[in-house]
């Protein structure tokens, strides 16, 4: 919850009027206050506000202290003089073989001239990176022979493996991954490849991804259908905006959304996106649809708004809510219940520390649920105890900031502990949440791919 600021309205002239009446004589008591009104105000929007939701960091807004309750991170070593990456590390990089000017393998050795020299196992390794645009052109200048006698022009043949179109698969795929992936705009890319020489208009951009969005649809449906098999799926929404999309007669939405939905199926991670008048549950139920009948129900993963659960007639899922929803609910209220939420907010932070500790220790799911089942659920006892006891003893009164949070936890208790009875649920939906922003970076201009409603786009790693 952001901290209002007071507006206020500043009329420079009227401070320098202030300041140049101070070199004559002493400020009035108006214009005294006046100066600091606006200073105030400045220190105010100057000051660093919390842009983190860490234990730590909300209760030092109250000046409270709290438990270590995450993991000190050990001092990072110092590099060992190659830098942060090794050259192992580069692995789209040009490898280039230098082999020693005066000796090769076998030769004597110039230093004690006793014994000989021999190819070690490991080479020494020297990094040069070199900036290039992000596409680069090449003008073939074929060459144009006349004839004086009868005026037959004679061309040059193009070089073998040239191509006949003006731009290459490549270019084509390098301005999606610029564009989809690290979500430069086209406006911004057409800029830089400018100032760089190679012309290019975003219409063009543009007019190479309609037709390239197509080609993928093998590969979307595909994506598509190995998501629907995984044992843990995440979805969530966020708002869209569509420059034209056709909907069906008589739908009364007026709002599009893009649907972010991450499945997990063995070492896989799927990222689906479908944006659209539908929300995020409807479109992961039309994903479930191609899932294999013999498979055990997934775990679904998001938040408690009730249109993101599928409604699939035949289809049932183990549903688990978003424990970091319920955190961030103790979060918006910390300033004004500063005791009450730092226990609840040290409390899941315990249940975290254990998550983490299964993770660094890669337990299997099994080994999981008894870890969390041993650590966290005697914690999780206690504080759903506790906050029984804040509303029979009135200690907390229910239409508080600090009531609704604790019947938002109370509300979706099972669902929000799920990972304390179910092998492999998760704790939260941060993954999806992160999934969408990446749509959000991306997807902000036109697409054929957010056109189709009934499509969607796809990631996987």
């Amino acid at each position: 919850m952001k901290t209002l600021r007071r507006r206020l309205d500043v009329d420079v002239e009227e401070l320098d009027r202030v300041i140049d009446a101070a070199e004559n004589g002493p400020l009035s008591k108006a214009d005294r206050q006046k100066l600091k009104t606006t200073l105030h105000a400045l220190v105010e929007r100057l000051a660093q506000m919390r842009n983190t939701e860490k234990t730590k960091s909300v209760l030092e807004q109250k000046g409270l202290s709290s438990e270590a309750t995450e993991s000190p991170e050990p001092e990072a070593a110092a590099p060992a003089g190659h830098g942060r990456h090794a050259a192992s590390a580069f692995t789209g990089a040009e490898k280039v073989s230098v082999r020693h000017a005066q000796l090769k393998p076998g030769d004597p050795c110039p230093e004690c001239r006793e014994g000989r020299v021999y190819r070690q196992k490991q080479p020494k390794t020297q990094i040069r990176i070199e900036g290039q645009a992000p596409l680069k052109a090449t003008v073939f200048e074929m060459e144009c022979l006349r004839c004086n006698a009868c005026c037959q022009v004679f061309t040059a043949a193009e070089p073998m493996g040239v191509g006949a179109g003006k731009y290459d698969l490549t270019a084509v795929a390098m301005i999606a991954l610029l564009k989809y992936g690290t979500g430069m705009p086209f406006n911004r890319m057409e800029r830089l490849e400018t100032q760089l020489g190679i012309p290019l208009p975003a219409a063009t951009q543009w007019e190479l991804m309609e037709p390239a969005a197509g080609s993928l649809e093998p590969i979307m449906d595909e994506l598509i259908l190995q998501a629907a098999q995984g044992s843990v799926v995440h979805n969530d929404d966020t708002g869209m905006r569509i420059l034209k999309l056709v909907r069906n007669a008589g739908d009364g939405r007026t709002g599009t959304f893009t649907s972010g939905i991450v499945s997990i199926w063995r070492e896989w991670r799927i990222a689906l996106y479908f944006t659209g008048w539908k929300h995020a549950g409807e479109n992961l139920a039309n994903v479930l649809k191609q899932r294999a009948a013999e498979r055990d129900a997934p775990i679904q993963m998001c938040d408690a708004l009730s249109r993101n659960a599928p409604k699939l007639p035949g289809m049932e899922v183990l549903l688990a809510n978003c424990l970091a929803h319920g955190r961030r609910q103790v979060v918006d209220v910390a300033a004004n219940f500063p005791e009450e939420c730092r226990y609840v907010l040290e409390t899941l932070g315990k249940v975290y520390q254990t998550d983490a500790q299964a993770r660094e220790q890669q337990l299997s799911p099994e080994s999981r649920l008894l870890l969390h089942q041993e650590h966290s659920g005697p914690l999780l006892d206690e504080l759903r105890q506790w906050m029984e006891t804040q509303f029979a003893e009135h200690n907390t009164e229910p239409n508080s900031g600090l009531g609704k949070a604790i019947s938002y936890l109370q509300r979706h208790w099972t669902k929000l502990t799920l990972f304390l009875r179910q092998p492999g649920a998760p704790l939260d939906n941060n993954i999806a949440e992160r999934a969408l922003k990446k749509a959000i970076c991306t997807v902000r201009t036109r697409s054929s791919i957010r056109r189709r409603t009934a499509r969607g786009w796809a990631i996987s790693s």
